[in-house]
Protein backbone atom coordinates (compact mmCIF):
# COMPACT_ATOMS: atom_id res chain seq x y z
CA UNK A 1 0.00 0.00 0.00
CA UNK A 2 2.84 2.37 0.91
CA UNK A 3 4.67 1.69 -2.35
CA UNK A 4 1.45 2.33 -4.31
CA UNK A 5 0.93 5.64 -2.50
CA UNK A 6 4.50 6.75 -3.20
CA UNK A 7 4.08 5.84 -6.85
CA UNK A 8 0.96 7.94 -7.09
CA UNK A 9 2.65 10.93 -5.43
CA UNK A 10 5.52 10.66 -7.87
CA UNK A 11 3.10 10.67 -10.80
CA UNK A 12 1.24 13.66 -9.36
CA UNK A 13 4.46 15.63 -8.96
CA UNK A 14 5.26 15.00 -12.59
CA UNK A 15 1.77 16.20 -13.48
CA UNK A 16 2.21 19.46 -11.63
CA UNK A 17 5.66 20.06 -13.10
CA UNK A 18 4.69 19.39 -16.68
CA UNK A 19 1.99 20.07 -19.22
CA UNK A 20 0.72 16.49 -19.22
CA UNK A 21 -2.05 16.96 -16.64
CA UNK A 22 -4.83 15.92 -19.00
CA UNK A 23 -3.03 12.81 -20.24
CA UNK A 24 -2.10 11.65 -16.73
CA UNK A 25 -5.61 11.97 -15.34
CA UNK A 26 -7.08 10.19 -18.35
CA UNK A 27 -4.60 7.34 -17.91
CA UNK A 28 -5.10 7.05 -14.14
CA UNK A 29 -8.90 7.06 -14.33
CA UNK A 30 -9.50 5.49 -17.75
CA UNK A 31 -11.51 2.55 -16.36
CA UNK A 32 -13.88 4.82 -14.45
CA UNK A 33 -14.14 7.28 -17.31
CA UNK A 34 -15.11 4.61 -19.82
CA UNK A 35 -18.33 3.96 -17.91
CA UNK A 36 -18.94 7.52 -16.74
CA UNK A 37 -18.54 9.71 -19.81
CA UNK A 38 -21.75 11.61 -20.56
CA UNK A 39 -22.51 11.86 -24.26
CA UNK A 40 -23.90 15.20 -25.37
CA UNK A 41 -26.47 13.55 -27.60
CA UNK A 42 -27.92 11.66 -24.65
CA UNK A 43 -27.99 14.18 -21.81
CA UNK A 44 -26.42 17.35 -20.46
CA UNK A 45 -22.63 17.22 -20.14
CA UNK A 46 -20.95 17.35 -16.74
CA UNK A 47 -19.57 20.84 -17.20
CA UNK A 48 -23.03 22.28 -17.78
CA UNK A 49 -24.43 20.42 -14.78
CA UNK A 50 -21.76 22.04 -12.61
CA UNK A 51 -22.24 25.59 -13.85
CA UNK A 52 -23.55 28.00 -11.25
CA UNK A 53 -26.07 29.57 -13.63
CA UNK A 54 -27.47 26.16 -14.57
CA UNK A 55 -27.75 25.08 -10.93
CA UNK A 56 -29.56 28.30 -10.05
CA UNK A 57 -32.27 27.46 -12.57
CA UNK A 58 -32.98 24.04 -11.08
CA UNK A 59 -35.48 23.17 -8.36
CA UNK A 60 -34.54 21.59 -5.04
CA UNK A 61 -37.92 20.75 -3.48
CA UNK A 62 -36.83 18.11 -0.99
CA UNK A 63 -39.70 16.24 0.65
CA UNK A 64 -41.32 15.71 4.01
CA UNK A 65 -38.84 14.29 6.51
CA UNK A 66 -39.70 10.72 7.42
CA UNK A 67 -38.69 9.41 10.84
CA UNK A 68 -37.12 6.01 10.25
CA UNK A 69 -35.80 5.24 13.72
CA UNK A 70 -35.90 6.80 17.20
CA UNK A 71 -32.53 6.90 18.95
CA UNK A 72 -31.60 7.51 22.57
CA UNK A 73 -32.13 11.19 23.46
CA UNK A 74 -29.36 13.63 24.18
CA UNK A 75 -29.15 15.91 27.20
CA UNK A 76 -31.95 18.21 26.04
CA UNK A 77 -32.89 16.97 22.59
CA UNK A 78 -34.39 13.95 20.84
CA UNK A 79 -32.48 12.07 18.15
CA UNK A 80 -33.78 10.25 15.10
CA UNK A 81 -32.71 8.64 11.87
CA UNK A 82 -34.74 10.49 9.24
CA UNK A 83 -34.96 10.33 5.46
CA UNK A 84 -35.90 12.60 2.57
CA UNK A 85 -35.83 12.60 -1.22
CA UNK A 86 -33.14 14.07 -3.46
CA UNK A 87 -33.36 13.46 -7.22
CA UNK A 88 -35.65 10.47 -6.50
CA UNK A 89 -33.02 8.98 -4.18
CA UNK A 90 -33.85 8.18 -0.58
CA UNK A 91 -31.27 9.96 1.56
CA UNK A 92 -30.86 9.27 5.25
CA UNK A 93 -29.48 11.44 8.02
CA UNK A 94 -29.24 12.14 11.73
CA UNK A 95 -31.91 14.52 13.02
CA UNK A 96 -31.93 16.19 16.45
CA UNK A 97 -34.88 18.19 17.81
CA UNK A 98 -34.71 20.20 21.08
CA UNK A 99 -36.83 19.38 24.09
CA UNK A 100 -39.06 22.03 25.59
CA UNK A 101 -41.58 24.55 24.39
CA UNK A 102 -41.36 25.16 20.69
CA UNK A 103 -40.68 28.83 19.86
CA UNK A 104 -43.58 30.64 18.23
CA UNK A 105 -42.04 30.43 14.76
CA UNK A 106 -40.22 27.14 15.32
CA UNK A 107 -36.65 26.19 16.19
CA UNK A 108 -33.74 27.51 14.15
CA UNK A 109 -32.06 24.73 12.19
CA UNK A 110 -28.56 23.86 11.03
CA UNK A 111 -27.77 21.62 8.07
CA UNK A 112 -24.63 19.76 9.13
CA UNK A 113 -22.33 18.76 6.24
CA UNK A 114 -19.68 16.19 7.01
CA UNK A 115 -16.28 16.02 5.35
CA UNK A 116 -14.91 13.22 3.24
CA UNK A 117 -15.23 9.82 4.88
CA UNK A 118 -14.72 6.73 2.78
CA UNK A 119 -18.28 5.79 1.78
CA UNK A 120 -17.73 2.09 2.49
CA UNK A 121 -16.95 2.84 6.15
CA UNK A 122 -19.27 5.80 6.80
CA UNK A 123 -21.98 5.33 9.47
CA UNK A 124 -24.76 7.80 10.24
CA UNK A 125 -24.31 7.78 14.01
CA UNK A 126 -20.51 7.66 14.09
CA UNK A 127 -18.02 10.56 13.99
CA UNK A 128 -18.93 14.23 14.51
CA UNK A 129 -20.83 13.24 17.66
CA UNK A 130 -19.45 16.10 19.84
CA UNK A 131 -19.99 18.59 17.02
CA UNK A 132 -23.66 17.70 16.59
CA UNK A 133 -24.14 17.52 20.36
CA UNK A 134 -22.83 21.03 20.93
CA UNK A 135 -25.10 22.53 18.30
CA UNK A 136 -28.14 20.51 19.34
CA UNK A 137 -27.90 21.32 23.06
CA UNK A 138 -27.85 25.04 22.27
CA UNK A 139 -31.39 25.03 20.93
CA UNK A 140 -31.00 24.07 17.29
CA UNK A 141 -32.60 21.44 15.13
CA UNK A 142 -29.60 19.76 13.51
CA UNK A 143 -29.82 17.59 10.42
CA UNK A 144 -26.70 15.76 9.25
CA UNK A 145 -27.50 14.18 5.87
CA UNK A 146 -25.60 11.14 4.66
CA UNK A 147 -24.56 11.91 1.11
CA UNK A 148 -25.81 9.56 -1.59
CA UNK A 149 -23.97 6.25 -1.50
CA UNK A 150 -23.11 6.64 2.21
CA UNK A 151 -24.45 4.13 4.74
CA UNK A 152 -28.10 3.49 3.76
CA UNK A 153 -28.50 6.45 1.40
CA UNK A 154 -29.36 5.40 -2.13
CA UNK A 155 -27.23 6.21 -5.16
CA UNK A 156 -23.50 6.18 -5.79
CA UNK A 157 -20.82 8.26 -4.06
CA UNK A 158 -19.61 11.20 -6.09
CA UNK A 159 -17.13 14.07 -6.10
CA UNK A 160 -17.66 17.18 -4.03
CA UNK A 161 -15.71 19.23 -6.56
CA UNK A 162 -16.51 17.89 -10.01
CA UNK A 163 -20.16 16.93 -9.61
CA UNK A 164 -23.18 18.87 -8.31
CA UNK A 165 -24.60 15.72 -6.66
CA UNK A 166 -23.75 16.49 -3.03
CA UNK A 167 -24.78 20.13 -3.32
CA UNK A 168 -28.10 18.93 -4.75
CA UNK A 169 -28.49 16.58 -1.77
CA UNK A 170 -27.79 19.43 0.65
CA UNK A 171 -30.15 21.91 -0.99
CA UNK A 172 -32.88 19.25 -0.96
CA UNK A 173 -32.05 18.54 2.69
CA UNK A 174 -32.51 22.22 3.49
CA UNK A 175 -35.86 22.30 1.70
CA UNK A 176 -36.93 19.19 3.63
CA UNK A 177 -35.92 20.64 7.00
CA UNK A 178 -37.80 23.85 6.18
CA UNK A 179 -40.93 21.72 5.75
CA UNK A 180 -40.48 20.02 9.14
CA UNK A 181 -43.23 21.36 11.46
CA UNK A 182 -40.88 22.26 14.35
CA UNK A 183 -38.50 24.31 12.16
CA UNK A 184 -38.46 28.06 11.68
CA UNK A 185 -38.05 28.08 7.87
CA UNK A 186 -36.62 31.61 7.96
CA UNK A 187 -33.75 30.62 10.27
CA UNK A 188 -31.64 28.02 8.49
CA UNK A 189 -27.85 27.82 8.74
CA UNK A 190 -25.16 25.43 7.52
CA UNK A 191 -22.09 23.99 9.21
CA UNK A 192 -19.48 22.15 7.14
CA UNK A 193 -16.13 20.48 7.64
CA UNK A 194 -13.32 20.00 5.12
CA UNK A 195 -14.87 18.91 1.79
CA UNK A 196 -18.22 19.87 3.30
CA UNK A 197 -17.00 23.46 3.22
CA UNK A 198 -16.74 23.24 -0.54
CA UNK A 199 -20.35 22.08 -0.69
CA UNK A 200 -21.38 25.04 1.48
CA UNK A 201 -19.55 27.49 -0.76
CA UNK A 202 -21.37 26.18 -3.82
CA UNK A 203 -24.67 26.15 -1.91
CA UNK A 204 -24.48 29.81 -0.84
CA UNK A 205 -23.82 31.03 -4.38
CA UNK A 206 -26.55 28.82 -5.87
CA UNK A 207 -29.15 29.71 -3.21
CA UNK A 208 -28.61 33.39 -2.47
CA UNK A 209 -31.44 33.95 0.01
CA UNK A 210 -32.29 31.00 2.27
CA UNK A 211 -29.01 30.25 4.06
CA UNK A 212 -28.83 32.81 6.85
CA UNK A 213 -25.42 31.85 8.29
CA UNK A 214 -22.64 29.41 7.44
CA UNK A 215 -19.66 28.11 9.42
CA UNK A 216 -16.82 26.18 7.75
CA UNK A 217 -14.09 24.32 9.64
CA UNK A 218 -10.93 23.36 7.75
CA UNK A 219 -12.69 24.01 4.47
CA UNK A 220 -11.54 23.04 1.00
CA UNK A 221 -12.62 26.42 -0.31
CA UNK A 222 -9.91 26.74 -2.95
CA UNK A 223 -10.09 27.68 -6.63
CA UNK A 224 -10.09 25.02 -9.31
CA UNK A 225 -6.50 25.85 -10.15
CA UNK A 226 -5.70 24.13 -6.83
CA UNK A 227 -8.33 21.41 -7.00
CA UNK A 228 -7.19 20.18 -10.42
CA UNK A 229 -3.48 20.03 -9.57
CA UNK A 230 -3.63 17.70 -6.58
CA UNK A 231 -3.44 20.28 -3.79
CA UNK A 232 -3.00 17.43 -1.29
CA UNK A 233 0.72 17.48 -2.12
CA UNK A 234 1.00 20.77 -0.25
CA UNK A 235 0.30 19.06 3.07
CA UNK A 236 1.85 16.04 4.85
CA UNK A 237 -1.23 13.81 4.60
CA UNK A 238 -1.89 12.08 1.29
CA UNK A 239 -5.12 10.27 0.56
CA UNK A 240 -5.11 6.71 -0.72
CA UNK A 241 -5.76 6.35 -4.44
CA UNK A 242 -9.15 4.75 -3.69
CA UNK A 243 -10.34 7.98 -2.07
CA UNK A 244 -8.76 10.25 -4.67
CA UNK A 245 -10.64 8.41 -7.41
CA UNK A 246 -13.95 9.23 -5.73
CA UNK A 247 -13.03 12.85 -5.04
CA UNK A 248 -11.81 13.31 -8.63
CA UNK A 249 -14.78 11.54 -10.21
CA UNK A 250 -15.75 13.24 -13.53
CA UNK A 251 -12.53 15.26 -13.67
CA UNK A 252 -11.09 13.32 -16.64
CA UNK A 253 -14.18 13.87 -18.77
CA UNK A 254 -14.34 17.56 -17.86
CA UNK A 255 -10.68 18.02 -18.76
CA UNK A 256 -11.16 16.10 -22.00
CA UNK A 257 -14.13 18.26 -22.96
CA UNK A 258 -13.09 21.67 -21.69
CA UNK A 259 -9.35 21.65 -21.00
CA UNK A 260 -7.58 22.89 -17.88
CA UNK A 261 -8.26 26.08 -15.90
CA UNK A 262 -5.22 27.69 -17.52
CA UNK A 263 -6.11 26.67 -21.08
CA UNK A 264 -9.84 27.50 -20.84
CA UNK A 265 -10.41 29.95 -17.96
CA UNK A 266 -13.76 31.13 -19.30
CA UNK A 267 -15.33 27.70 -18.81
CA UNK A 268 -13.87 27.18 -15.34
CA UNK A 269 -15.21 30.55 -14.23
CA UNK A 270 -18.73 29.30 -14.93
CA UNK A 271 -18.39 26.45 -12.41
CA UNK A 272 -16.17 28.27 -9.89
CA UNK A 273 -18.06 29.41 -6.75
CA UNK A 274 -15.26 31.87 -5.96
CA UNK A 275 -16.18 33.69 -9.17
CA UNK A 276 -19.63 34.45 -7.69
CA UNK A 277 -18.69 35.82 -4.28
CA UNK A 278 -20.30 39.17 -5.09
CA UNK A 279 -23.70 37.42 -5.05
CA UNK A 280 -23.31 35.98 -1.56
CA UNK A 281 -25.67 37.32 1.11
CA UNK A 282 -24.80 34.70 3.74
CA UNK A 283 -22.54 35.72 6.65
CA UNK A 284 -19.67 33.22 6.80
CA UNK A 285 -17.34 32.18 9.61
CA UNK A 286 -14.15 30.30 8.73
CA UNK A 287 -12.17 28.29 11.30
CA UNK A 288 -8.82 26.58 10.79
CA UNK A 289 -6.09 24.89 12.80
CA UNK A 290 -2.63 26.19 12.01
CA UNK A 291 -1.24 22.65 12.26
CA UNK A 292 -3.77 21.21 9.81
CA UNK A 293 -1.96 18.47 7.88
CA UNK A 294 -4.80 17.83 5.43
CA UNK A 295 -6.08 21.18 4.15
CA UNK A 296 -3.96 24.34 3.88
CA UNK A 297 -5.35 26.99 6.27
CA UNK A 298 -4.62 29.67 3.68
CA UNK A 299 -7.58 28.39 1.64
CA UNK A 300 -9.86 29.85 4.33
CA UNK A 301 -7.75 32.94 4.99
CA UNK A 302 -7.76 33.88 1.30
CA UNK A 303 -11.53 33.39 1.11
CA UNK A 304 -12.03 35.61 4.15
CA UNK A 305 -9.89 38.33 2.58
CA UNK A 306 -11.79 38.14 -0.70
CA UNK A 307 -15.17 38.34 1.04
CA UNK A 308 -14.20 41.26 3.25
CA UNK A 309 -12.65 43.10 0.30
CA UNK A 310 -16.08 43.22 -1.40
CA UNK A 311 -17.98 44.14 1.76
CA UNK A 312 -19.30 40.71 2.74
CA UNK A 313 -19.65 39.52 6.35
CA UNK A 314 -16.79 37.12 7.05
CA UNK A 315 -14.98 36.07 10.21
CA UNK A 316 -11.79 34.04 10.46
CA UNK A 317 -10.28 32.20 13.43
CA UNK A 318 -7.03 30.29 13.36
CA UNK A 319 -6.22 28.07 16.34
CA UNK A 320 -2.59 27.56 17.43
CA UNK A 321 -1.58 23.90 17.25
CA UNK A 322 -5.02 23.13 15.88
CA UNK A 323 -5.39 20.07 13.63
CA UNK A 324 -7.79 19.45 10.77
CA UNK A 325 -10.63 18.67 13.20
CA UNK A 326 -9.74 21.57 15.51
CA UNK A 327 -9.78 19.05 18.35
CA UNK A 328 -8.63 19.51 21.96
CA UNK A 329 -7.50 21.91 23.36
CA UNK A 330 -9.11 24.19 20.74
CA UNK A 331 -12.41 22.40 20.24
CA UNK A 332 -14.41 24.07 23.02
CA UNK A 333 -13.43 27.63 22.14
CA UNK A 334 -13.95 26.98 18.42
CA UNK A 335 -17.38 25.56 19.12
CA UNK A 336 -18.20 28.57 21.31
CA UNK A 337 -17.31 30.92 18.46
CA UNK A 338 -19.44 28.77 16.16
CA UNK A 339 -22.49 28.80 18.42
CA UNK A 340 -22.13 32.54 19.08
CA UNK A 341 -22.04 33.16 15.33
CA UNK A 342 -25.17 31.11 14.70
CA UNK A 343 -26.91 32.76 17.65
CA UNK A 344 -26.19 36.18 16.10
CA UNK A 345 -27.91 35.35 12.82
CA UNK A 346 -30.41 32.58 13.59
CA UNK A 347 -31.91 33.65 16.92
Amino acid sequence: MESSRKSFITIALVVIASTSLLYTYKKLFRAETASAVILKNDTIDQGTLLSIDYMRKQNYPGSDLQIEQTLSPGSNYNQYIASYKSENLKIYGLLTVPFGKRPTHGWPAIIFIHGYIRPSTYKTTELYVPYVRNLAKNGYIVFKPDFRGHDKSEGKPDSQYFSPSYTIDILNAMASVKRYPDTNPEKIGMWGHSDGGNVILRSVVVNKTDIKAAVIWGGVVAPYTDLTTNWQLRVPYHQPIEDLKIENNHLPEILAEYGTPSSNPNFWKTIEPLNYLADITTPIQLDTGDSDEQVPPDFSLKLKNKLQAIGKVAEYYNYPMGDHNISSPNFEIAMKFTVDFFDSYLK
